[in-house]
């Protein structure tokens, strides 16, 4: 069964333009106020478990700008390896990382430099050495086939344009039997051709 996909007009390079400067002022300026939530009161909001996030640096916490929560989906193991798409400022890839503790290994991907900077910092900052954060695109993973046991990822599928394609490049790099454990937006009608073509729709 093949499923039709509306594509907006919308260039993959001016949208990857736009979001990179949303997603920058979050991780530059987290309490500026968005069309989204952040921080801690997102983190309630999504129903995450505080203490998976008592001992996170700070900033980590304030740049979180999910939509969902993956960690309700399903649990993480001891020892796993997980990616993370868009790992933005690090929030749940930190928390991942205490999961899997030592003996596993967490890479988050994310195209936002000053994103990245956060969340390279934060690890830094929690000694968690099993932890490293890569710059890559969620539709071009620079991670190798059969990789992860776990991908997760939150308010990243909605960022991109074509979801078909970018879910193929997420269950590449998960090994057999892994887990692909996603947090995101729902949307249960068809959205008008309009609403598909206005960037600012896209950006959070």
């Amino acid at each position: 069964m093949t499923h039709h996909q509306n594509l907006p007009k919308i260039s993959l390079e001016e949208l990857r333009v736009e979001i990179r400067k949303e997603y920058t002022n979050v991780a530059l300026d987290p309490n500026k106020g968005y069309h989204f939530h952040t921080g801690r009161k997102l983190a309630n909001i999504l129903g995450y478990d505080e203490a998976l996030y008592a001992d996170l640096p700070e900033g980590n916490i304030a740049s979180f700008a999910g939509t969902g929560n993956p960690f309700s989906v399903g649990d993480i193991h001891a020892g796993e390896t997980v990616v993370d798409v868009g790992s933005g400022a690090g929030f749940d890839s930190l928390i991942a990382s205490r999961l899997v503790g030592a003996a596993g290994k967490v890479v988050g991907v994310d195209m936002t430099p000053e994103m990245l900077n956060k969340a390279r910092a934060g690890a830094e900052a929690m000694g968690a050495s099993h932890v490293e954060f890569r710059e890559g695109l969620a539709e071009s993973l620079p991670i190798p086939d059969n990789f992860a046991d776990v991908v997760i990822s939150n308010g990243v599928l909605n960022l991109t344009l074509d979801k078909t394609e970018t879910l193929r490049e997420w269950f590449r790099i998960l090994k057999p039997g892994g887990r692909l454990q996603v947090g995101d937006i729902l949307v249960e009608r068809e959205v008008p051709n309009s609403a598909l073509d206005d960037i600012s729709l896209w950006t959070g």
